[in-house]
């Protein structure tokens, strides 16, 4: 896994800025140091004092690795950065987030909300990006994937599934998961977590 550039300060963002400092309390509160929090994850202990720092921005493979380590889902670990949303969700009020290394977007088109089970993302992953994560964050949650534009190929539990507009893909992710599209064509679909 390559490392991600560092942020100018001076084009630094505040939802980076709010995560860092989010992620920073959750480790806090858990009680644990860096080099714990590093050993739990897997992410080495400067990276995740660069991240915790805002200095630099986690890629979507760092975040999946985080969530793991707490229990929640990358889009929980997001929404703890952003204002806690209303019934309504404005399209125009979605949290979006850009790895900053493989230009993957995913936005909140239903973030978490306490009390309310589930939540839905929209995803853009662009052609020739691999995403791999090694552990699910929420051993067991349901997913339903549905395939918007592009092709994909998703990988779950040593399976793999290939992906066109209009299929619908669903699992219960209990191991690592892999991401992959191909040289020409990027994916763009809608993931339901329950």
């Amino acid at each position: 896994m390559s490392r991600p550039a560092p942020l100018d300060p001076e084009t630094s963002d505040p939802l980076t800025d709010r995560l860092a400092a989010r992620l920073r309390s959750l480790r806090v509160a858990q009680g644990w140091s860096l080099d714990a929090l590093a050993l739990r994850s897997g992410i080495p202990r400067a990276t995740l004092s660069r991240i915790e720092t805002g200095a630099t921005s986690p890629t979507a493979q760092v975040l999946g690795r985080l969530g793991a380590a707490h229990g929640l889902t990358v889009s929980h670990l997001m929404a703890l950065a952003e204002a806690v949303p209303g019934a309504k969700v404005a399209a125009e009020d979605r949290p979006r987030w850009r790895d900053p290394e493989t230009g993957f977007t995913r936005t909140q088109v239903s973030p978490p909300l306490p009390g309310v089970p589930g939540e839905v993302l929209s995803c853009d992953l662009p052609p020739g990006i691999t995403l791999t994560y090694d552990a699910p964050p929420v051993p067991g949650q349901a997913h339903h994937l549905l395939m918007q534009a592009g092709a994909l190929t998703l990988t779950v539990d040593g399976v793999s599934h290939a992906l066109t507009p209009g299929d619908c893909l669903r699992y219960r992710l209990t191991g690592p998961s892999r991401f992959e599209t191909g040289p020409g064509t990027g994916a763009t679909y809608l993931l339901f977590l329950c």
